[in-house]
Formats: C-alpha cells, structure tokens, sequence
C-alpha cells in the first residue's frame, strides 16, 4: 500500500458535504490530511461536473462511487456520463436492497437483475463493485450465506467486490479469508476497525480498534487491491478527526 492509494469515503463526513460550498471545504479537510482520492457517496445534489471541478482543485481522485440500486437500474446512461467525466472506474452499489434480503432466491434474483447492469458498466469500461455489510452472511436454513451466494452466482469478469472488513468482523465470518475469496474481483477495500466505547461496539479508527490490520494490509497487498478507502461509519469525535487519525496510523502499513 503507498500513500496515494489512500482514499476517504465521504460518507464519513455525510454532514458536511450537503451543497458545493461545503463540499469544498471538506475536500480542502481531507487533502490536507494526505488523502489521495475519495469515495463520492451522500453527498448533496451536486451537479456532476461542479463535483469533479472541486476535486480537481483540491488535487483530489475519485477513486469510486456508491451509487443507488434505483439510478442503476433507471439512469445507467447517466451513471456511465458521471463516472466517465470523474475519470472513475470503480461504480459501487452500498447495499443490496431490501427486498432481495430475506432469502437465497432473494440473492440469486438480485444477482441475475444486476448481471445487465455490470455488463454495460463493462462495455463503457467501468466496474460494478459490491460493498458488503453484516446481514449478506446470515445463512437461510442451512444454505450458503448470502454472500456466498453473490460470490458464486455473479459473473468474476464483471461483478466485483468492495469488501468492508469491519462488517465482515461484525458477522462473525473472517475477513482475511474474504479478501482471499474474492481475490481478482477486489479492486477497493473499505477499512475501518472495531472498537469498544463506553461498552458499545462500534466503528473505530484504523489502530484504535481490536482489528488486526497488519494481517489484513497484507491480504489485500497479496490479492492486487488498488484503493484502500477509509470509511466510519460512526464517529465519536468530529469526523475530520477521525479520518486524520486512521491515516496517520496507516503510515505504518507502507510499502
């Protein structure tokens, strides 16, 4: 991992991203942090191209997106013209929807509805990339998980993974195990840690969790992942914080 592999998942800051005024200022925040790129997701309704203006004055990629299961399907032109214009290869979907959630045949639908989509974002030369949390590895009466599922029933050569280990940790399934399991179909990782506050579990900075991110820096060195975007998805502190503290302590895990 190299410094300008680092990226910031916006969501983490979703409170202060809600016009192109201060969308700007969150840039200027975490560019000066040392964050390389960021992840577009929740942000305001910003026109496209004033989002990729911002970035680029900032000296800031776009690494990848989360964009909604519904844009995916009713406005995939559109979706292309954007990540195209970011000059964004990566096109992620945050979750799987509701209604595909409650079984195996839920999984395998969804899986054969999102096989059209991550062929097109292929021909555009773009990735469908799937980000995981807990509920994909609940197990329906003996039954592979839904994410087994999704692992076997989707095409490797378009539809691609972004794994969040700290959800992966919250299910009780192992997180360097997945980015093994999904190597080849893994160009971004959403890292954060797992820590205990107050005698809450809940979402940590990198290193200031009970996760052991020397071991999985390395799996993801080993299986070629591109981005390691940092997401928190709760903060204690102001979240600008939070993202300064993960990327100071992922200096440690430099090649």
């Amino acid at each position: 991992m190299k410094k300008e592999q680092i990226g910031a998942q916006l969501y983490t800051v979703r409170d202060f991203t809600r016009t192109a005024e201060d969308l700007n200022i969150a840039l200027k925040k975490i560019k000066a942090i040392g964050y390389a790129s960021v992840q577009v997701s929740a942000i305001g309704p910003i026109a496209p191209e004033i989002v990729k203006e911002l970035a680029d004055e900032n000296g800031l990629a776009i690494c990848a997106t989360h964009t909604s299961f519904d844009k995916l399907r009713g406005s995939l032109a559109q979706v292309i013209d954007e990540h195209q214009l970011w000059d964004c290869r990566y096109v992620g979907l945050g979750a799987i929807p509701d209604a595909y959630r409650t079984s195996i045949e839920g999984y395998k639908k969804f899986a054969e509805e999102t096989a059209a989509i991550a062929a097109e974002l292929d021909q555009a030369g773009l990735q469908f990339i799937y980000h995981n949390h807990h509920f994909e590895f609940e197990k329906y009466g003996g039954q592979p998980s839904g994410m087994d599922t999704l692992l076997t029933a989707t095409d490797p050569q378009t539809f691609g993974f972004e794994l969040d280990l700290y959800w992966i940790q919250a299910a009780g399934a192992d997180p360097e195990q997945w980015i093994h399991k999904v190597n080849g179909r893994m160009a971004v990782v959403h890292l954060k840690d797992m820590g205990v506050h107050q005698g809450r579990v809940l979402t940590a900075e990198i290193g200031e969790g009970n996760m052991d991110y020397k071991k999985l820096i390395q799996a993801c060195r080993d299986t070629g992942v591109e981005w390691y975007v940092v997401e928190q998805d709760e903060c204690i502190r102001d979240p600008f914080e939070s993202l300064a503290i993960s990327y100071r302590n992922l200096q440690a895990f430099l090649d």
